[in-house]
C-alpha cells in the first residue's frame, strides 16, 4: 500500500472514532490531571509569532523561473511543477494552505516533512505533508536499512511503518539543529519562559474568577466541623465574587458575630507583573525574529511607514526562510539537467513591499524610464494588459554608455576645429546696416516730437 493510502485510511480511521471514545479520552486526561489547555499554542505570544511567520511565508507566490540565454529571467508556466508549487500541492490544499502549514510545523515542532509523490507513467508530482510526530531521521551509515548509505525517514502510520529516502521527503528545518539534520524548535529552546506566561495567565483567570480579590484569612472563636466551615467559606467566596447581590448591598459580605474577615492582598503593580509578562513575550517573539508591533507591543516603534517595517520583516527574518525552502525545493524537485538549463525555483518577496498608488506610479515610471522595464512589464504590475509595441525598452535619450561620457564634447572640439571659417556676405551686411539706421532716425524723431 503507498503512502498517501495508508493516510488516507489512518484518516479515516481517525474519522470514525465514536463521541464515546472521545468522552472517555477526555475523562481519562481529567482523572490523570492532565492540563489540556496548557500547550504552548495557548500562550497568545507563541500563537501570534506562529500566525505571524506562516501566514508570512503563505502569502508569497513561489514560482518556477528560468534563466535566458539573454542573461534575463522568465516565469516557467509550462514546466511540469508550476502548478504544483504555485497552485494546488494535492488536491486536497491549495498552496496557501500547504506552505502555511509547513511554515507553522516547521516552527512549532523545528521540523516540517512533505513526501514527494511522484508518478513514474504520467510524470506528474504531489506533495503531502506529515506528522513530524510520526517521522524518525536515521543516517544509515551501517547500511541497516537500505543497501545503500543514506539520510532515511521512518514514518508511522496506522498500517505500519513506512521508510523514505532523502530524495522523497522534503525536510524543512529549524535555524537550530542538533547534529545539521534534525531542527530543534523554539519550543523546546525556551519551555521556561513560554510555561511562565501561560501560568501567569493562569494567575489572572484564578483572579478574575475570584473576583479580582485575593486571598483572605477568616479568623473565628470557637469550633465548628468540616462541614460547617465549607460551607462557610464557600458563602463568603460567593459574596466575594459577586454571585450573591443584594439590592442594597453588592459590595458587603455579611459574617456572622465573632469572625473576622482578613484579606491578603497581592497588588500585581507591587511585583511588577506586567512588565515581567511583557518581557517575557518580548523575549518569545526575539526567539522567533517577530518585531514587537507584530505582536501587539508598539512602546517602541520607530519605523516611519508601514513600508519599512515590511522591508525589516523580509530582511531580518523571512529571508533566511524563504532561502532555505527555495534550496531543498531545488535539491529535491529539480534534476541535474534541469538547473544545468536554468531552472529554478522562487517565492517572489515583492508583494510585501506593495506601496500605495501614486508611489507605484512613480517607481513603475522611472524604471521604464531608466531602461529597468518595458512598458508592458509595468502594465502587468497594475495588473492592465499589454499594448502592441510595449515590449520594448523606452527610455531618456540623453543616457549614454559610460565609456563615452564626455565624448560629445570632443566632438564637438573637433568639429569647431575642421570647420572653415565663415566668409561676410556684402549685401546682407549693407540691409542690416540700413535696418539699424533707420531704427536710430525714428527713435530720435520720437523724443523731439513726442506729440
Amino acid at each position: 500500500m503507498k503512502l498517501k493510502d495508508r493516510a488516507r485510511a489512518g484518516w479515516a480511521a481517525f474519522r470514525g472514532k465514536s463521541a464515546k471514545q472521545d468522552a472517555t479520552l477526555e475523562t481519562l486526561l481529567d482523572t490523570l490531571g492532565i492540563d489540556r489547555t496548557s500547550s504552548a499554542m495557548s500562550e497568545a505570544t507563541y500563537y501570534a509569532c506562529l500566525k505571524v511567520l506562516s501566514e508570512g511565508l503563505a502569502k508569497l507566490p513561489i514560482r518556477v523561473q528560468q534563466y535566458t540565454e539573454a542573461g534575463g529571467v522568465r516565469v516557467a508556466r509550462e514546466h511540469h511543477l508550476y502548478r504544483v508549487l504555485h497552485d494546488r500541492p494535492n488536491p486536497y490544499m491549495t498552496a496557501s494552505v500547504f506552505w502555511g502549514l509547513a511554515e507553522q510545523m516547521r516552527d512549532d515542532r523545528g521540523n516540517a516533512y512533505a513526501y514527494i509523490d511522484y508518478n513514474r507513467e504520467t510524470g506528474a508530482y504531489k506533495l503531502w505533508p506529515m506528522d513530524p510526530a510520526s517521522v524518525r531521521v536515521y543516517y544509515d551509515n551501517a547500511r541497516l536499512l537500505k543497501d545503500q548509505p543514506d539520510l532515511y525517514y521512518q514514518y508511522s502510520t496506522p498500517q505500519g511503518v513506512i521508510t523514505l529516502g532523502s530524495t522523497e521527503v522534503l525536510h524543512f528545518k529549524s535555524f537550530q539543529t542538533k547534529d545539521g539534520l534534525v531542527g530543534v524548535s523554539v519550543k523546546e529552546q525556551l519551555a521556561s519562559t513560554i510555561q511562565g506566561n501561560i501560568k501567569a495567565q493562569k494567575m489572572l483567570n484564578r483572579m478574575t474568577d475570584s473576583g479580582m480579590t485575593a486571598k483572605s484569612v477568616l479568623q473565628y472563636t470557637g469550633s465548628l466541623n468540616d462541614d460547617s466551615v465549607e460551607r462557610l467559606k464557600e458563602q463568603v467566596e460567593r459574596y466575594m465574587k459577586g454571585e450573591i447581590s443584594e439590592k442594597d448591598g453588592k459590595n458587603v459580605i455579611p459574617i456572622p458575630m465573632g469572625f473576622t474577615l482578613t484579606p491578603l492582598n497581592l497588588k500585581l503593580a507591587d511585583s511588577q507583573f506586567l512588565e515581567l509578562r511583557q518581557f517575557s513575550a518580548l523575549q518569545i517573539a526575539s526567539a522567533f525574529g517577530v518585531k514587537p508591533y507584530q505582536v501587539g507591543d508598539y512602546t517602541k516603534s520607530s519605523y516611519s511607514s508601514a513600508e519599512a517595517q515590511q522591508l525589516s520583516f523580509l530582511v531580518d527574518t523571512l529571508l533566511y526562510i524563504v532561502k532555505h525552502y527555495e534550496e531543498e525545493l531545488e535539491a529535491k524537485l529539480l534534476t541535474d539537467a534541469e538547473v544545468a538549463a536554468g531552472y529554478h525555483i522562487k517565492f517572489d518577496t515583492s508583494v510585501l513591499l506593495r506601496t500605495e498608488f501614486q508611489t507605484l506610479i512613480t517607481t513603475l515610471k522611472e524604471a521604464v524610464n531608466g531602461f529597468l522595464m518595458t512598458p508592458n512589464e509595468a502594465r502587468s504590475r497594475l495588473d492592465l494588459p499589454a499594448k502592441e509595441g510595449g515590449d520594448r525598452l523606452l527610455g531618456n535619450g540623453a543616457s549614454i554608455p559610460v565609456e563615452l561620457t564626455g565624448s560629445q564634447y570632443t566632438k564637438q572640439a573637433q568639429q569647431a576645429e575642421q570647420a572653415p571659417p565663415a566668409t561676410p556676405d556684402p549685401d546682407k551686411q549693407r540691409e542690416e546696416d540700413k535696418a539699424w539706421l533707420k531704427e536710430i532716425i525714428c527713435e530720435t524723431l520720437r523724443e523731439r516730437f513726442p506729440a
